[in-house]
C-alpha cells in the first residue's frame, strides 16, 4: 500500500514524538539509578508505535475480508522477538546488560513487519531514527551519567 506524502509525514511525527517521550523517561530513570536509560525507553516506545502504526495502516486495506486478519501473524512476531529479546538480556555481577540491544532487536522486527506490509518510507525513517538513538542518543545519555556521578561525588 503506498502512502502519501502527508501520511508519512504524519507517521513520521508519531515516530519522533514516541522516542522523545520514551527518551525523555529514560532520562529520568537513568538519573534513578537505573539499568534501562534513555536509549531503551526510545527504542521500545518508538517500537510500540510502530507497531500500532503498522496495525492501523494494514487493518485498512483488508476492510471487507471476514476470513483473513494479517494482524494475527504481526502479533506472533512481536511476542517472539519479545521471547528472544528476553534471551539477549544478560544479569552477571550485579550488572544488567543487553536490554537497549533487546530494545533494538525488536525495533528491527517493527522495521521488518513495515518492510513486509511494503511500508518502505516507514521502514527506512524509523531505521534512520534508531541508528540516530543508538549513537547520538548513546553521547547523550553517557554525559547525563557522567553528570550524575560528578554531582553524587560533591
Amino acid at each position: 500500500m503506498e502512502l502519501s506524502l502527508i501520511q508519512n509525514l504524519n507517521i513520521f511525527l508519531q515516530l519522533i514524538v514516541a522516542a522523545l517521550l520514551g527518551g525523555v523517561i529514560g532520562i529520568e530513570r537513568s538519573v534513578a539509578h537505573k539499568t534501562a536509560g534513555m536509549r531503551t525507553y526510545a527504542l521500545v516506545s518508538m517500537s510500540a508505535s510502530l507497531f500500532i502504526i503498522i496495525s492501523n495502516v494494514v487493518t485498512t486495506q483488508y476492510i471487507g475480508i471476514t476470513n483473513f486478519d494479517p494482524l494475527r501473524v504481526a502479533s506472533q512476531v512481536v511476542v517472539g522477538i519479545g521471547f528472544i529479546g528476553a534471551g539477549l538480556i544478560i544479569f552477571k555481577r550485579s550488572k544488567l546488560r543487553g536490554l537497549t540491544t533487546a530494545a533494538g532487536l525488536w525495533m528491527a522486527a517493527g522495521i521488518g513487519m513495515a518492510v513486509g506490509y511494503e511500508l518502505y518510507a516507514i521502514a527506512v525513517f524509523v531505521s534512520a531514527l534508531t541508528i540516530f538513538i543508538f549513537t547520538i542518543m548513546w553521547i547523550i545519555e553517557d554525559k547525563v551519567k557522567k553528570n550524575i556521578k560528578l554531582d553524587k561525588k560533591k
